[in-house]
């Protein structure tokens, strides 16, 4: 079964950057649409970033939008998330999937191919 592989996460600190990175095991990208999720201790997990194969759609959770860029290289069969001016509230365990629904919402359901995700952590 195909997983994502996920990388980039660390320690930071508050104001910082990190760049993920998301590549599948096994083949190339073909999903319709890419997606970054979190998951916090004790939390579900959320909807981060979204980009559509093409690239021309991106679409971002109030909580990162202007801080967060979502991008992908089909080239490099690789998706990105460069995250900056990083907050506390941001530390979580990362996690890349795709969905080949065109209805797709942003909720983890609608998404799938999970990796064992990458932990961040904003220290304040």
């Amino acid at each position: 079964q195909v997983r994502m592989v996920e990388s980039g996460g660390g320690l930071v600190q508050a104001g910082g950057s990190l760049r993920l990175s998301c590549a599948p095991s096994g083949r190339t990208f073909t999903s319709y649409a890419l997606g970054w999720f979190r998951q916090a201790p004790g939390k579900e997990r959320e909807f981060v970033a979204a980009i559509t194969w093409s690239g021309d759609r991106k679409y971002y959770a109030s909580s990162v939008a202007g801080r967060f860029t979502i991008s992908r290289n089909n080239a490099e069969n690789r998706q990105y998330l460069q995250m900056n001016n990083l907050k506390p509230e941001d530390t979580a365990v990362y996690y890349c999937g795709d969905t080949f629904r065109h209805d797709w919402r942003q909720r983890a359901s609608d998404f799938g191919s999970w990796g064992q995700g990458t932990r961040v952590t904003v220290s304040a």
